[in-house]
């Protein structure tokens, strides 16, 4: 028998584990954030929450290292620089607090996106999915309280930390006295009060309720059919009650663009079977309007508030004003000088916003980053990340007339940081060579 080579005592080396096992990011800022958004606004936080978790998140990053970001991400950090120099065009220290306070939003989803991007296994779809289920669940419980208290509101604890000149402010007293409802039977437009805790004003409520649906489907197809799916089942129907009690076309016409987008592509997915949960909401939907007189409501508001021709004209207005400042905007919102009792321009919208406070050239960099979010993330590797996709499709739309500060751009951008870190990913390990060149060779 030919020898036996001798059994060498130097050991194996140990198997490097992968990356993402040692070095992936945490859930818990985002799941703190969001999960815990009703401690957070009793406590009188409000939107500061966001600048608040994105702290730690950036801290995680900086420790972690080796930060990737996508493809196009410069736009959006254009954005970002033609915001800061806009600055220039603040005329009073009221509208110095605005423009930063908004700023360290665009921060803080900024870093929220970057974050949520290079998790991975840490904040995989069905996290994040199960983090903004929850949220929606709160944003549900804010509109039936709103129904059942319409007079209702409550003086924070930061509203006696906070000294009171800065709660002169008209941003601070809203965060740090919220009410559950928007609106004034009595007021100079005789709009009757609509839902809206737990945020300030209605259409913040009903962006952030048809922005986070996607969200809800994604995790009911995930789930097991227990107890736990039947009462999350439920809660959709339900929540329809508030929802058409808040009297949001936009919110109706975004979520039903959303649902119709998904049906669509679908249906050239040659996915039919899937299209019979989208068919049992809208026969829900349909039935619910029958219960609830949406139509009548809807034309009431329209009737006694005057609100199209209200738009129209701040529309008009900003357009013509940003024709006196063109590159830079004027740094933040101004008052009308429309009608008495109109909303300051750039108010009524977030393309109107950015077109009035920062110029032309910052609303072709914000409205081209969400378009590219729209192109790049169109080919989604499965149905759950087209839910994803179809949020970006709903705000596209919704920019025009919703304000996108504060929780809501954070919704977006954390679903366009999933859909992007999971299509990026998938692409690569597609087009990854069969030939491994090295240990350290890294697809980035």
């Amino acid at each position: 028998m030919p020898a036996q080579p001798p059994t060498s005592s130097i050991p194996d080396p140990p198997t490097r584990p992968p990356a993402s096992s040692s070095t992936d990011l945490p859930a818990w800022p985002l799941a703190a954030a969001f999960g815990g958004y009703l401690a957070w606004w009793l406590l009188g936080l409000g939107d500061g929450v966001w600048i608040l978790f994105a702290v730690p998140m950036l801290v995680l990053l900086i420790a972690r290292g080796s930060v990737r970001v996508p493809p196009g991400f410069g736009i959006w950090l254009l954005f970002l620089g033609w915001v800061l120099a806009s600055a220039v065009q603040i005329d009073s220290g009221g509208r110095m607090f605005g423009f930063a306070f908004r700023f360290s939003l665009y921060l803080a989803a900024t870093i929220t996106f970057v974050y949520v991007y290079n998790a991975s296994s840490g904040l995989g779809v069905e996290r994040v999915a199960a983090v903004m289920t929850s949220f929606w669940l709160l944003v549900v419980f804010g509109g039936f309280l709103g129904l059942l208290v319409p007079d209702g509101g409550f003086a924070s604890p930061m509203s006696y930390l906070l000294p009171g000149g800065l709660q002169q402010n008209e941003l601070v007293r809203e965060m740090v006295r919220p009410t559950f409802t928007q609106g004034d039977p009595n007021g100079y437009f005789q709009m009757a009060t609509r839902p809206s805790a737990p945020f300030k004003y209605t259409n913040g409520w009903g962006s952030n309720y048809s922005l986070l649906l996607p969200f809800v489907f994604i995790t009911l197809s995930r789930m097991r059919k227990n107890l736990l799916f039947w009462g999350l089942a439920a809660m959709v129907p339900l929540s329809l009650i508030p929802a058409f009690s808040t009297q949001n076309r936009g919110m109706l016409l975004g979520a039903g663009i959303g649902i119709v987008y998904i049906a669509v592509r679908q249906l050239l997915r040659g996915q039919a079977l899937a299209l019979i949960g989208i068919g049992v909401f809208a026969a829900t939907v349909m039935a619910m309007t029958v219960v609830i007189p949406v139509g009548a409501m809807i034309e009431s508001r329209t009737e006694t508030g005057d609100t199209n021709d209200t738009r129209l004209s701040l529309y008009s207005e900003a357009f013509e004003r940003t024709l006196d400042s063109p590159v830079l905007g004027y740094g933040a919102p101004r008052p009308s000088i429309g009608p008495e009792g109109n909303p300051s321009v750039g108010t009524q919208g977030q393309f109107w916003q950015v077109m009035f406070a920062h110029g032309f050239g910052g609303l072709v960099l914000f409205v081209g980053w969400f378009l590219f979010l729209v192109v790049r993330t169109a080919r989604p590797p499965d149905n759950t990340h087209l839910w994803l996709h179809a949020v970006l499709v709903m705000v596209s739309v919704e920019l025009m007339y919703y304000g996108l500060m504060g929780s809501v751009l954070v919704i977006v951008m954390t679903a366009a940081a999933v859909c992007l870190r999971d299509t990026d990913n998938a692409e690569r390990r597609q087009a990854r060579p069969r030939a491994v060149l090295g240990p350290r060779a890294v697809a980035s």
